[in-house]
């Protein structure tokens, strides 16, 4: 069923992918698609080579004739979102990925994520590697390691190492769209320790659950409002704590920073006999709760059971600190862009909360295309962490990647977009951590752009590509590599 995608067109540009999707690439285990990607440059009699932080270089000559033209680096990152449903058995680390092609016109997932982000964008660019009819000035592709989980390959590229005057990321997800910047971002860490105290005697444990939420890309679905898992366990856990003098012995919420949290769960112990009344009071909050996200999220679910007694409780003092903190904190839209109608500027989501060794910690991810609306962010939310008596760390901060006005690749891909389609596309700046800024940081002069097929629900077991977009997407970049510029 799976290799039924290789028979869509561009059959070149699918079989690639298909490919990629038979061998595990989850962030932070990429050395078999790695390895993959060098066998295939290879294979094809082109330089390829793996530099010191492990991104993959494929260079191929210019065609007859086009020697004297700009030389264009294709790029995209190698590693996928490894996201699936409760119900699914998946090992990411040893599965191949199960793709099933829709038929509203859709490849999708058999349950997990697809890895379409951005392993279309790399098939694309294997296939013009393998292209021996189109026409091309020099061509490098660039495929990084680790782009969803740190930008590792986009923070380790040195300079000097590529060649090329062009950058064309890969790695965008609205066809028709041109992308000519990006937000900045930085990863928040805060941490309160605990002690770990004694299970109190005449209590009874429950697990509150919370699901069903969608999920989705941290910037570019953070604009639609969806429910955070670790928002709403935490609004029901402040609430209840003090009314029913619960003790809280472990929260967890979210796995991945960039990713909208869609389950939650915590264990507590309560008084007995105060059974019923805390069941009633949490489909009384969870009619409150859908009711606020009935629009957003039609699928949200609340459950409550009894859970066996845990080895200990998290001390009263650390949990109603942090319970508080994590109430307190940011999340969502922050502001939106002055410059730009419908953009976001600033956002924060607060991706994971975890109970572990003592800890309780909080991880977030802040975007900003503004620099210093980011730095403001982060203090207020140090500020929060820090009156709690919370240790805070930010790290692996990345710059934004401002629009130039003065784009000659810009020029030439409108003008061959309305040639091609007969309609100017929309130039837009996107609210996610385009590597973009990073290598604009490495390689200063390079003229850069971004495009890709029209992608919906990344890091979700949504995800999905559309596959008339894929097609247009790969006919419009034949179509600008045939009139990159003179050199």
């Amino acid at each position: 069923m799976a290799k039924e995608i290789c028979n869509l067109e561009p059959k070149a540009l699918w079989e690639n992918f298909y490919n990629m999707c038979q061998i595990p690439h989850p962030s932070k285990h990429e050395e078999k698609i790695r390895a993959f990607m060098v066998e295939f440059g290879k294979g094809l009699g082109l330089e390829t080579i793996v530099d010191e932080i492990g991104n993959v270089i494929i260079r191929k000559p210019a065609t007859p004739g086009m020697e004297n033209r700009k030389g264009i680096v294709l790029q995209g990152h190698m590693d996928m979102v490894p996201q699936k449903n409760n119900d699914k058995v998946h090992d990411f680390e040893k599965d191949p990925i199960e793709t099933i092609i829709g038929d509203d016109g859709w490849v999708k997932a058999n349950g997990t994520t697809l890895g379409a982000d951005n392993g279309i964008g790399c098939a694309a660019a294997m296939a013009v590697l393998q292209s021996k009819d189109i026409a091309h000035g020099p061509i490098e592709v660039l495929v990084t390691t680790d782009e969803e989980t740190g930008m590792t390959g986009a923070f380790g590229l040195q300079p000097n190492v590529l060649k090329g005057d062009i950058l064309l990321n890969l790695d965008s997800e609205d066809e028709g769209e041109l992308y000519v910047g990006c937000a900045g971002g930085i990863d928040g860490e805060f941490v309160f320790d605990y002690k770990s105290e004694a299970v109190p005697a005449n209590y009874e444990t429950f697990k509150v659950s919370i699901g069903g939420l969608k999920g989705g890309h941290s910037g570019m679905d953070i604009v639609l409002g969806l429910g955070n898992a670790n928002k709403l366990i935490i609004r029901f856990l402040h609430q209840a704590i003090d009314k029913f003098s619960l003790r809280l012995a472990s929260i967890v919420g979210g796995s991945l920073r960039n990713a909208i949290p869609r389950e939650a769960s915590a264990v507590f112990m309560a008084p007995k006999g105060r059974s019923e009344e805390i069941k009633q009071f949490m489909f009384e909050f969870f009619d409150i709760t859908s009711a606020e996200l009935s629009i957003s999220e039609p699928d949200y679910k609340m459950t409550i059971e009894p859970e066996a007694t845990p080895e200990f409780v998290i001390d009263a003092d650390a949990a109603n600190r942090a319970i508080k903190a994590i109430y307190a904190c940011p999340n969502g839209v922050i502001r939106m862009s002055d410059a730009m109608v419908g953009l976001v500027e600033t956002s924060t989501n607060l991706a994971i909360v975890s109970t572990a060794n003592n800890k309780i910690t909080i991880n977030c991810l802040l975007r900003s295309s503004v620099n210093s609306a980011k730095d403001d962010l982060a203090t207020m939310m140090a500020c929060t962490f820090e009156l709690a008596g919370a240790k805070i760390v930010f790290e692996g901060a990345y710059p934004g990647w401002k629009p130039n006005p003065n784009s000659q690749i810009l020029e030439i891909a409108k003008k061959v977009y309305n040639d091609k389609y007969g309609k100017v596309p929309e130039i837009k700046a996107i609210h996610a951590g385009l590597e973009c800024g990073l290598l604009g940081d490495v390689y200063p002069k390079w003229d850069m752009l971004s495009f890709g097929p029209t992608i919906r629900n990344p890091h979700s077991p949504r995800e999905r590509v559309n596959i008339a977009s894929v097609g247009m997407f790969w006919n419009y970049l034949v179509e600008i590599l045939k009139n990159a510029p003179v050199k």
